[in-house]
């Protein structure tokens, strides 16, 4: 079999490596746009779970990652300057560019070496071509795969910093301009990931689109109290990606090729190589490449839809954060924990004794 991987982050690497492990005697090419130490953003965010999903199937994978990463078991809402802990919802957490690097290292240990700053073309005579090229997919553009596109409007920039928090901490402030929000958790001993997140009303008083680099980051440095660091961190809107169909012919679409989450729950590399573990599942277990698509369809697809629906309540929610910061603190981190609707108060009640008790 001859497969085509486009794409080198989490969801190709990984169905690289896995499918190359159970069939050693396939061609299977991985092609990368960009350099391979190329990767927008700082950290990623798991479940307390983190990446339990692979400890059964994948242990060397699991034992390899697992080590790497931060893990905490509360999370931290801040208003108004005062900090409210919620018990008991965990998270972990690793460096962008350190997943990569250890994905990039189990492929290579069956044989997997992708060709990196490699222009994306449309080739002929694979069996089967994986379109693992992110949200704005080249692939996608050779077939009808029935894609649309919406944005969220607010705006964001992806940050580091040098400051560590022993929890994953949501911190929303207020000043002349309007309302902010920061997202912020420790992916490596000294480094945390900050994400910025304002309405489109706020950033326009703020002056954002006549600021360079520098005065956007000595304006957000002083409004949050913390050194940040940019690694392409232009302001962007949020785009919810959607696909009516997961595959055209030989063509299939993985991670957010396939469809986006919103950051705010932090699923979105867990989805991308959860994909990757269905796909290479399904090709295994059937040889009719047509079946097979249609099994990894059906597999995922009810999985996927529920967890894009908590997306995006959880986005929409981010939409309105200015109104919800009304409230008391208290009472805005319990509307800030029940967002998504998958935390209702009888489960939180369970998880969350000590925050529900106060």
């Amino acid at each position: 079999m001859r497969v085509l991987v486009i794409g080198a982050g989490p969801a190709g690497l990984y169905f690289s490596y896995l499918f190359k492990k159970r069939n050693p005697g396939c061609e299977l090419r991985v092609i990368e746009q960009n350099r391979a130490d190329s990767t927008f953003g700082f950290g990623v965010v798991f479940s307390d779970r983190a990446l339990e999903f692979l400890r059964g199937d994948d242990p060397a994978t699991y034992e390899l990652i697992t080590p790497q990463m931060e893990a905490w078991t509360d999370l931290q809402v801040v208003h108004r300057g005062t900090p409210v802990v919620i018990d008991g919802i965990g998270f972990a957490a690793i460096g962008r560019l350190k997943l990569l690097q250890l994905l990039q290292r189990q492929a290579a240990s069956v044989g997997i070496f992708p060709e990196y700053e490699k222009p994306v073309l449309r080739e002929q005579g694979y069996d089967l071509v994986v379109a693992a090229d992110g949200v704005n997919s080249t692939v996608r553009s050779w077939h009808d795969f029935g894609t649309t596109t919406s944005h969220l409007t607010n705006k964001f920039a992806w940050y580091g910093t040098t400051s560590v928090f022993d929890t994953l901490t949501q911190t929303f402030v207020a000043n002349e301009h309007g309302s902010f929000n920061a997202h912020h958790y420790r992916h490596a001993p000294r480094m945390s990931t900050f994400v910025v997140e304002c309405d489109a009303a706020t950033w326009q008083r703020a002056g954002f689109a006549a600021m360079d680099e520098s005065a956007t980051l000595a304006y957000l440095e002083k409004l949050f109290g913390h050194p940040l660091v940019s690694n392409k961190s232009v302001w962007r809107n949020f785009p919810n990606l959607r696909n009516r169909r997961w595959f055209v012919g030989n063509t299939v679409l993985i991670g957010d090729a396939l469809r986006t989450a919103h950051f705010s729950i932090g699923s979105g590399t867990r989805l991308a190589m959860e994909d990757a573990i269905a796909l290479a599942k399904a090709l295994h277990e059937s040889g009719d490449l047509g079946k097979a698509l249609e099994s990894y369809e059906a597999a995922r697809r009810p999985v996927v839809e529920k967890l894009v629906a908590a997306a995006d309540a959880s986005g929409a929610w981010y939409e309105r954060f200015p109104e919800h910061m009304k409230l008391a603190p208290r009472e805005f981190a319990w509307s800030y924990i029940q967002r998504s609707g998958r935390i209702d108060p009888a489960r939180l009640r369970k998880i969350s004794p000590k925050f529900t008790d106060g």
